[in-house]
């Protein structure tokens, strides 16, 4: 019999058999029966949770197929999100007030999220506005992968002087007289910008674990219930898995997490895979957390940086032989794998590499897929079809689409990804959106994205030759995203047997004019038959959370996302703003000390002391 049931609902349930209905039953942590009210209620004992859903709309739970949650959730609780908010001016606000209640020898970080284009002001903050907004504590505020912006009290924090050495493929740029003025470019890689960043001070164990939770619990509310982690630069296994796998074996995960393993230094790529595939099997772990296999990085010679404010670089000459040993080595131990592939022409070298090796090591049905593919032609996605290999795309051309279309003409733009030639190829398609640095994490600015073919600051990029209707949308972020970590079978569809994992929404998705659907939350959300995130009528079916840790983090104040209308977003910066000294002696306003991060060296003797210093060279995403 039932644990729970929801009824008096309009459930899209994906499920081509049966593409509707007003109630489902929970049992065991999967789904018993979906159907109408009547059915689904013969289903109730005296012991069952009985939900009214008001007549709203019911979704399968949310998967991104390509976010780093992992990582992100380690240092969430550290920073101030501006993904969302409409104007510079309400994001300046945001950030005085956060100034005010930062401790030394904390920063203030704005870890990208957002996009210029996104502000009513079409503009990034000035140095100037950051210095007066900042005086003494440190900022540090990441666009995109293309550039961050320091204050001066956060070039005195990192070190960076008139004597620091400019990274390979990266630019302090300086004013006349040769001293650093707080803006680093990306030239073309993100190398100075994540190495600029790693220098902040970091939270500890007690705290990651309880930022990490903060960060899932943030998913739910979008209606989140599964991510494919794509692993990032400066993530090591196993040390750097220790807080999630704690998590997990605390029974506190609210999000599934299907993890690849991302290689982390420059010529040891093959031996990374050689150890890890003789610690873990293929897809070990169980529904809540297992491994999904390599990448996103295999080798870092195949990795093409997307920065559209550059030219589109040229992948170096010997990256063959070195994907090849490594996607061997994949292929004979059945590990599935994925890779950064952001242009046409990276994407055909790969593809020759992979057709090589399946001649001689048959991939047979393994899941294999490329990230991200903006510039895929119609000839290589053929070639993905045939090898039955997959394309993971995310709405990174919602922050970055002006950028594009600038560098490469509108022509271009209207098939940056070509979405819809990819379905039609019979390819499967996952959606997601890279977050948390390169875009945000809010599933439903991707959906927003896929139906209009419109970037955050109103950019139309598509026709209607590359526009979704909105349940096609909906199914490549639910049972699209199942495929690319092997459970196609068991999440993605509302269907007898499946996972139990549904979101029920603020607004009906299928029905709200189109600029209302980024704003779209979820008001009640379940993961395996249990609430995991409850609001307005809903709140109190949800589990107490603990407060944000530490008391100054961002979070306390503004939490996450910043939707909804001006007016809400401006309450809560009022209502910040109010608080702004709650914090006592340790406000950055009222004095520093000694231990103020600006008074911490960093090395700077030469350019391999001062770039050694912060990690290895391998990209960011």
């Amino acid at each position: 019999m039932a644990d729970m049931i929801v009824r008096n609902a309009r459930i899209s349930t994906l499920d081509r058999d049966n593409p509707s209905a007003t109630a489902l039953a929970v049992a065991g942590g999967n789904l018993l029966a979906i159907a109408d009210d009547a059915t689904v209620m013969a289903h109730a004992t005296a012991g069952t949770r009985i939900i009214d859903a008001g007549g709203r709309r019911l979704i399968p739970g949310l998967n991104d197929s390509h976010l780093h949650l992992i990582r992100g959730g380690l240092n969430y609780n550290l920073e101030l999100r501006w993904d969302g908010v409409r104007t510079l001016a309400d994001a300046m606000a945001m950030l005085e007030a956060q100034v005010a209640r930062t401790p030394a020898p904390q920063w203030v970080r704005v870890v990208g999220g957002f996009s210029e284009h996104q502000f009513a002001e079409k503009r990034l903050p000035t140095l100037r506005e950051l210095n007066e907004a900042a005086p003494e504590t440190p900022v540090f505020i990441l666009h995109l992968y293309d550039r961050a912006l320091l204050n001066r009290a956060a070039l005195r924090a990192v070190g960076y002087t008139k004597d620091s050495p400019d990274p390979p493929g990266g630019r302090l740029e300086r004013d006349q007289a040769g001293n650093p003025t707080g803006l680093l470019l990306a030239k073309p890689n993100a190398l100075i910008l994540y190495a600029t960043l790693a220098m902040g001070p970091k939270l500890p164990p007690e705290f990651q674990l309880n930022s990490t939770r903060h960060f899932m619990r943030e998913l739910n509310r979008l209606g989140i219930t599964s991510v494919i982690d794509a692993g990032g630069g400066f993530q090591n296994y196993p040390e750097d898995y220790e807080i999630i796998q704690k998590l997990h074996a605390d029974g506190e995960l609210t999000v599934r997490i299907a993890y690849n393993l991302f290689t982390q230094k420059k010529g040891g790529e093959l031996a990374d895979f050689d150890k890890w595939s003789r610690m873990l099997k293929p897809l070990q772990g169980d529904g809540m957390l297992r491994h999904n296999g390599a990448g996103e990085m295999l080798v870092f010679s195949a990795a093409d940086f997307e920065d559209f404010r550059e030219p589109r670089p040229e992948l170096p000459q010997g990256m063959e032989g070195e994907l090849e040993d490594v996607v061997r080595l994949l292929a004979q131990r059945r590990w599935p794998f994925r890779i950064h592939a952001t242009y046409d022409e990276s994407i055909s070298r790969v593809l020759d590499v992979y057709e090589k090796v399946n001649r001689e090591v048959p991939f047979d049905g393994l899941h294999w897929f490329i990230d991200h593919a903006e510039t895929i032609s119609e000839r290589n996605i053929e070639r993905v079809r045939a090898l039955r290999g997959g394309i993971a795309i995310q709405h990174r051309m919602a922050y970055q689409g002006e950028y594009f279309a600038e560098l490469y003409g509108s022509v271009a733009t209207r098939n940056t990804p070509p979405v819809r030639k990819m379905l039609d190829a019979g390819v499967p398609v996952g959606a997601g959106t890279d977050a948390t640095r390169v875009a945000s994490y809010n599933p439903w600015v991707a959906l927003y994205w896929l139906v209009t073919g419109r970037t955050v600051g109103g950019l139309s990029m598509y026709g209607d030759d590359n526009r979704l209707e909105r349940e096609d949308a909906l199914r490549l972020y639910t049972h699209g995203s199942a495929w690319f970590s092997h459970e196609q079978d068991r999440k993605g569809l509302l269907k007898v047997g499946q996972y139990a994992d549904f979101a029920l929404l603020s607004s009906d998705f299928l029905r709200v004019p189109e600029e209302a659907i980024k704003d779209i939350t979820s008001v009640l959300t379940v993961v395996g038959g249990k609430v995991v995130h409850g609001s307005d009528d809903f709140g109190p079916l949800a589990p107490a959370l603990p407060r944000p840790m530490p008391d100054w983090s961002p979070v306390n104040r503004f939490g996450g996302y910043q939707g909804g209308t001006q007016a809400q977003a401006r309450a809560v910066f009022a209502q910040a703003q109010r608080h702004s000294h709650s914090h006592g002696t340790s406000c950055a306003v009222h004095g520093y000390g000694k231990d103020h991060a600006a008074h911490h060296p960093t090395p700077g003797g030469g350019l391999r002391d001062f770039w050694g210093a912060l990690g290895c060279l391998c990209y960011a995403f």
